[in-house]
C-alpha cells in the first residue's frame, strides 16, 4: 500500500510501479487493496520488454523480472503488425489475472503498441529511453475511496464504523474542558483523554481509552479540587457492512466495551463541604463501577458531505455503593470537506461539521438506594473543525452546548465542552 500513489481522489485513481525484478499480479494487487478497504475496479498497466511469440500467441517479457503477459484483444494483431518477435516495445491495455493458482496467467487486452529503439551495449544488455532497468507503470482506478487509506474522515464525537488503518491504527490525545453547575455550585473539569486502536483485520478494531481528570469546584465560601485517573475502557469493533463507489463510502458497524473500575473512586472535597452526597460523587473522575457498553453505527460519505449517526447503551454498575443512572444516547453527525475546492491527492482538507446528542439516563444509586432526583434527559449540539494535515495527521476541536436541559435536582448540569485533539494513524 506504502508504493500506490493516489493522485486523483474525487475520481478514485492511483498509481502503482512494482518492483522491476519481481513479478506483477492482477489478482494479487486486487486482494491487497480489498484488505485495506478498496475495491479495484480496473487497472491500466504500461508494460516495456521484449516481444515474443509462442504458437499463435503474442506475448511480452519483462526483461527484469522475465515475467511474461499475453497480449490479447481484437485489435492486437493489427496493432502488432510489423513488428518481429524479439524486438523491443512498449504496450498499454488493460490488465486482468485469468485462472487461478497454478493455472493463472496475467493478460494485457492491448490498446496500443510503439517499438522502441534499442542499442546493443553487451550481449543480453539492452538501454532503452525508459533507461535499462524495464518498469511496469500500472495505472489503478479504485471503487472509492475510505478512512483506511487516502482521504481520512472520522467525526468527533460521534462514534464512526470506520476503522482507520489496516494492519495498523491510531494514537488519539484528546483535551476536554466542561463548565458544570448547580445551583451556585460551579465546577470546571479538565480532562486528557489518550485512545489507541489497532486494526487486525479489514473488519476488526480494537480500542482503549484511559482518562485523567481535574475537577476544581466552588460555593460561595466553599471550594476545592482534586485529580486522578478515570475507569479503563476497551473496546471491540466489528465492521459489517461497506459498499464502495467513486467519491463515496458506506459502512456500517457494530462496537462492544467494557468500562474496568480503575480510576479514582474517591471525590474532592469532604462531606463539610455541605452538598448532597450524591452531588459530591459526582465530582469524583468516574461514574461508578463496571460498566458495560454496546454501540451501532453508520456512515455514509457523497461527494463533499458525510453523514452519519450512532446509537449507544451503557449498563453501569456500583462501585462502593455509587454509581449514575444507566444511559441511553443518539448522535448524528453532518460534515462538509470546505478545502480544498480543487480535489487531486490526500491531504491538507478542511472538514466543518455539526454534531448533536441526545442522552436519556435514569436515576442513579447511593449506598445500595436509587436516588430521587438523579435522571437526566439532555440535548446538545456541537460544531467543529477538522483538518488533516497529512493523511495521517489529523487536528480537530469541537464545542458543545446545550439546547434542551431536563435534569434532576441533584444532577449536574453541563453548560458548555470544548474538545480539542489530535489523531495519528500508523
Amino acid at each position: 500500500m506504502a508504493d500506490i500513489k493516489v493522485t486523483d481522489i474525487k475520481r478514485g485513481l492511483g498509481e502503482f510501479v512494482p518492483k522491476p525484478d519481481k513479478a506483477a499480479s492482477f489478482a494479487a494487487l486486487k486482494e491487497t487493496l480489498k484488505k485495506a478497504g478498496y475495491t479495484l475496479a480496473s487497472a491500466d498497466i504500461t508494460v516495456s520488454g521484449t516481444l515474443v511469440r509462442e504458437s499463435d500467441k503474442w506475448m511480452i517479457e519483462a526483461s527484469s523480472s522475465k515475467q511474461r503477459f499475453a497480449l490479447e484483444g481484437t485489435d492486437a494483431d493489427k496493432l502488432l503488425q510489423g513488428v518481429e518477435a524479439g524486438s523491443r516495445i512498449e504496450v498499454s491495455g488493460d490488465w486482468q489475472t485469468v485462472g487461478r493458482d497454478a493455472a493463472s496467467r496475467e493478460v494485457i487486452q492491448l490498446r496500443s503498441a510503439k517499438q522502441l529503439a534499442a542499442v546493443l551495449i553487451k550481449p543480453g544488455t539492452y538501454e532503452t529511453k525508459q533507461g535499462r532497468t524495464t518498469l511496469e507503470d500500472i495505472q489503478i482506478s479504485l471503487g472509492g475511496g475510505g478512512n483506511e487509506s487516502g482521504l481520512y474522515f472520522s467525526s468527533i464525537r460521534t462514534t464512526s464504523p470506520g476503522l482507520t488503518v489496516y494492519k495498523g491504527g491510531a494514537i488519539m490525545p484528546r483535551y476536554f474542558y466542561t463548565r458544570q453547575h448547580l445551583g451556585n455550585l460551579k465546577v470546571d473539569r479538565q480532562a486528557l483523554r489518550v485512545g489507541v486502536t489497532y486494526t487486525p483485520t479489514p473488519t476488526l478494531q480494537l480500542e482503549a481509552e484511559i482518562p485523567y481528570q481535574h475537577t476544581s469546584f466552588a460555593d460561595g465560601s466553599r471550594n476545592g479540587s482534586g485529580s486522578g485517573f478515570g475507569n479503563l475502557t476497551l473496546w471491540g469493533k466489528y465492521r459489517f457492512y461497506r459498499t464502495l463507489e467513486t467519491w463515496g463510502d458506506k459502512q456500517a458497524a457494530i462496537r462492544f466495551g467494557m468500562e474496568l473500575p480503575t480510576g479514582k473512586k474517591d471525590a474532592p472535597g469532604d462531606t463539610s463541604t455541605g452538598l448532597p452526597e450524591f452531588v459530591r460523587q459526582q465530582l469524583s473522575p468516574i461514574n461508578g463501577g463496571l460498566a458495560f457498553h454496546s454501540d451501532l453505527s453508520y456512515s455514509q460519505a457523497r461527494h463533499r458531505f458525510i453523514y452519519g449517526g450512532n446509537i449507544e447503551a451503557t449498563l453501569r454498575g456500583e462501585r462502593d455503593g455509587f454509581r449514575m443512572g444507566h444511559e441511553i444516547r443518539v448522535n448524528t453527525d453532518l460534515e462538509y470537506v470546505l478545502l480544498p475546492r480543487k480535489y487531486q491527492s490526500p491531504g491538507h482538507e478542511l472538514f466543518v461539521s455539526l454534531e448533536t446528542s441526545y442522552s436519556y439516563r435514569n436515576r442513579g444509586r447511593l449506598g445500595g438506594r436509587t436516588v430521587a432526583g438523579s435522571s437526566a434527559n439532555e440535548f446538545y449540539v456541537a460544531p467543529g473543525l477538522q483538518f488533516t494535515a497529512t493523511p495521517r495527521f489529523v487536528i480537530e476541536a469541537s464545542f458543545q452546548v446545550p439546547v434542551v436541559r431536563n435534569v434532576g435536582p441533584l444532577a449536574l448540569r453541563t453548560d458548555k465542552n470544548l474538545l480539542v485533539g489530535i489523531r495519528y494513524l500508523y
